[in-house]
């Protein structure tokens, strides 16, 4: 039993490893085992830096067609699971086809690496970046191994920001305003708004505000929405007087969010809602949505 688990073994080893390894931030990155791993953090037009080791096995031959080392961005959909949608595809070939006896180390670099969208983990879909080294071999299957970094792009304060100005009116029954102070959010904002009740014919019992995420992916007949409510905050409970206001102040930090995303590569979308949900005495529910941007700012920590 023993020389068959050996069998299947691969004869030598790899070690993909980033030149600014220890300096570098290393960010969580969820597997699909579900594990947690501590993964290298990049953003676009920054150089991919590093070393390959391939140690033999008990320093026996290794006989092979060549090595290489390939930089790929690549969109899964799980309806078409296992199916990569390459949008970045870079190679380096690393050694001539020849044989290995002992370890062997080969440098390798991808100068300011065009990495236009972030790494994403969604309910339907995941955008990764990965190093992938070959050893290509004839007769039987090649040898691989892969090395998973994380991508982040910043972006700058927006130069214009509006305000948020909204209406929720039921015909001489109800009529509130309610505003937002910008309509664009950095992951760590806060958002700041008001309420006001300008006329309150109807016995409401309490006010929500949500942040709803949306992630469509795919297209057309193969269309799939997921919607979910990230966090719900009590602005109100009880009934409102004509004339009364509520101020909002909600703190995004708490949550996991990422950047508002507008049809990566064909693929998807993620977009974010502010929902408020009104709840009446005779529990009818009314609703107003409107939706916001979210964006990374570079963290200066």
């Amino acid at each position: 039993m023993n020389y068959l688990v050996g069998a299947f073994k691969p004869p030598c080893n790899i070690f993909i490893s980033f030149a600014d390894g220890r300096s570098r931030k290393q960010v969580p990155l969820k597997k699909e085992n579900g594990k947690t791993v501590m993964v290298a953090l990049f953003q676009s037009q920054e150089s991919i830096v590093g070393e390959v080791v391939i140690e033999p096995v008990h320093r026996k031959k290794v006989e092979h067609n060549g090595v290489k080392i390939e930089l790929l961005g690549q969109i899964e959909l799980y309806f078409d699971r296992g199916n990569f949608y390459d949008f970045t595809s870079l190679v380096r070939e690393l050694d001539i086809p020849g044989e290995l006896y002992e370890r062997k180390t080969y440098p390798f670099e991808f100068s300011t690496v065009e990495m236009p969208y972030e790494s994403y983990n969604g309910v339907n879909v995941r955008l990764r970046y990965i190093l992938k080294v070959t050893i290509s071999r004839n007769y039987v299957g090649n040898i691989v191994e892969y090395q998973e970094f994380v991508v982040r792009n910043y972006t700058p304060p927006p130069s214009i920001n509006n305000i948020i100005k909204m209406e929720v009116g039921i015909e001489d029954c109800l009529h509130i305003e309610f505003e937002y102070s910008k309509s664009k959010y950095h992951l760590k904002d806060v958002i700041i708004g008001k309420i006001y009740f300008l006329l309150v014919r109807i016995k409401l019992k309490n006010m929500d505000l949500e942040i709803r995420y949306r992630e469509s992916t795919g297209s057309g007949p193969n269309t799939y929405v997921e919607t979910e409510t990230l966090a719900k905050f009590e602005l109100m409970d009880g009934a409102p007087v004509r004339g009364e206001s509520i101020p909002i102040r909600l703190f995004l930090s708490p949550y996991e969010l990422t950047p508002t995303y507008q049809n990566i590569n064909n693929k998807f979308s993620v977009k974010y809602y502010l929902n408020l949900v009104l709840v009446d005495e005779e529990d009818r529910r009314y609703f107003k949505q409107q939706e916001i941007t979210m964006y990374r700012l570079l963290e200066t920590s």
